[in-house]
């Protein structure tokens, strides 16, 4: 009997299309690698026409692919999969140093990552005097008004800070930076001097400074100090956090090579086997980095 079936003898609500979703794809965590319609049917309870249809549609949508009469995970779950184990990766190496940044500036303290135009906050660290602040551990923030987004993008190639600029620089405080040519001039800027700030630009009343999180080659994530009057100490706090972001990286890596010091333009490439990860590239970061 189905899942519907059971559900209707007991009165209960019919699943959503999401929870049957969920519930095919937990059918290849607890069965082999490959499943037929039949036997994701018999795993999942789902009825057959319901099966089938989801199916097609995670097929379309690269969570599965399909070979014959066989179903498997395919590479968009592995790729979701990478990223959330690199999170987790991330903020594990991160987060001494994090909570001793935090210590030794009485400041609000972020581990952030870029998606898309957004920048993403993995880990926030401050006490209440910080609440004044915006922003949660899951919580998003447009990347071209905030000192991480900035950071990262500095060490971005040229196409993704196209891509910023073209989803739009709108005024979000009087000193926000809409003009797409000042952007770009701000990243310079962020490129020669390792840090990036955030003079009110996204809210009135906070200041930011960050460091990309990086090798010798593009940004993966940023560690950022921020909060109210904090624009009388950026100059200061500047090199805390250059020196906070270079200690997380080689928790991750190692020391490795020294970050080359000149600067760089947007896009350039790095010297084979340096690990470049990139957020939109996961299988770059599959090849350089070890998951588990």
């Amino acid at each position: 009997m189905t899942t519907s079936a059971v559900d209707a003898e007991a009165g209960c609500p019919p699943l959503s299309l999401l929870e049957k979703a969920a519930k095919v794809l937990s059918a290849f965590q607890n069965a082999g690698p490959r499943l037929t319609l039949t036997e994701v049917v018999q795993h999942s309870g789902i009825s057959r026409s319901s099966a089938h249809r989801i199916l097609d549609q995670l097929v379309q949508l690269r969570w599965l692919e399909r070979e014959g009469r066989d179903y498997r995970l395919g590479m968009g779950m592995l790729e979701l999969g990478a990223m959330a184990s690199h999170h987790n990766r991330l903020r594990r190496a991160a987060l001494p140093h994090l909570h001793a940044l935090h210590e030794s500036t009485g400041h609000l303290v972020h581990l952030t990552v870029l998606d898309g135009a957004e920048v993403v906050y993995l880990e926030r660290i401050g006490g209440s005097d910080n609440s004044g602040v915006p922003s949660r551990m899951g919580g998003r923030q447009p990347a071209y008004c905030t000192a991480s987004g900035k950071a990262i993008l500095a060490f971005s190639d040229a196409a993704q800070v196209e891509q910023v600029i073209q989803h739009g620089l709108r005024p979000r405080t009087p000193r926000t930076i809409i003009r797409p040519e000042l952007f770009r001039s701000e990243l310079t800027v962020a490129r020669e001097r390792g840090v990036a700030f955030d003079h009110e630009e996204g809210y009135r009343g906070v200041f930011c400074v960050a460091a990309p999180l990086r090798g010798a080659g593009r940004a993966i994530a940023a560690v950022s100090v921020c909060g109210h009057g904090v624009h009388r100490e950026l100059e200061r706090l500047a090199p805390v956090v250059r020196g906070c972001a270079r200690s997380v990286w080689q928790a991750m890596f190692g020391p490795g090579r020294q970050t080359d010091k000149r600067p760089r333009q947007a896009g350039a490439v790095s010297a084979p086997g340096v690990p470049q990860p990139s957020m939109d590239n996961m299988m770059t970061w599959l090849r350089f980095s070890e998951w588990m």
